[in-house]
């Protein structure tokens, strides 16, 4: 059975949802409808994932009510001004073929992005989106916006695994009630991922595969988390976590596994900003 957790706002979101990064618009509504069958009810897409229409056919075309979905998305950083912004929301709900999101996000800490952060106030505030956070939010940037911003985000999605656990993120995260959530939580198989001797061995001990080790640590932790695959006997494989417990000496062992740094880049790089700025 799912697992919630209430956000700060009072909105339940799923622990465990189905995240659509990288693929293609055209393939979207089946691997979006394979999910909804396998019982996921948190979708996370984003603007530049160039797939919320794929997503809102399989939305529009499931018999779940709509009370029991969580859709997700995430403002790019080329509608970061406030006007354009607010407009790529709306552009957002056509797409998705919705009268609200659920959750969106501002997906990366560069730009204007205290621009789009108040669209995203507006837009809650007009109806259009129910909870709005943020994305890739180093500890410095985060606890700077919930100074500052009228509305505290209630959610920031960052890099988080076995490899990269954000202990001390997580901490100020508390202190300001923003609820993390894992993107990578199988850190894309870097870092020889799904052979690391440890995992195996709690896997075989638990009968369960290395990524479920991986995700219901993530969810014992009370952090979010959005897999991605393809292929529906993984998507099956990956929620079929809530029938068994990791013990502390599990626990223990997988928390020694961090290496407290990224297996993809980092926000404090001038290169990566570059990258991620000439994105569209």
């Amino acid at each position: 059975m799912m697992e919630y957790i209430t956000l700060r706002n009072g909105f339940k979101i799923p622990k465990l949802g189905y995240g659509v990064y990288q693929i293609t618009n055209d393939k979207a509504q089946e691997c979006v409808e394979n999910a909804l069958l396998c019982g996921y009810r948190l979708i996370d897409t984003a603007q530049a994932y160039h797939n919320e229409q794929g997503v809102g056919k399989a939305i529009s075309h499931c018999d779940i009510a709509r009370k029991d979905l969580f859709i997700t998305s995430k403002i790019w950083i080329s509608n970061y001004q406030e006007h354009k912004a607010y407009a790529s929301i709306e552009d957002s709900l056509r797409n998705l073929n919705l009268d609200y999101i659920d959750l969106m996000l501002i997906h990366q800490p560069f730009g204007d992005y205290y621009s789009a952060y108040r669209a995203l106030e507006k837009a809650q505030a007009d109806g259009l989106v129910r909870s709005i956070g943020v994305s890739n939010f180093y500890t410095d940037r985060l606890v700077d916006i919930c100074l500052f911003a009228h509305t505290k985000p209630v959610i920031n999605q960052v890099e988080t695994h076995v490899f990269n656990q954000q202990k001390k993120s997580n901490q100020y995260m508390k202190k300001y009630g923003v609820q993390i959530e894992s993107w990578g939580p199988f850190a894309e198989g870097r870092n020889n991922f799904f052979t690391n001797t440890t995992l195996m061995s709690i896997a075989k001990e638990c009968n369960k595969s290395v990524a479920q080790i991986a995700l219901r640590f993530l969810l014992q932790k009370d952090i979010i988390t959005i897999p991605k695959t393809i292929n529906k006997d993984r998507m099956l494989e990956n929620i079929n976590i809530f029938d068994f417990i990791l013990n502390n000496e599990q626990i223990s062992k997988i928390e020694n596994l961090d290496l407290n740094q990224s297996q993809f880049f980092s926000h404090y790089d001038p290169n990566t900003v570059e990258f991620i700025a000439n994105l569209r």
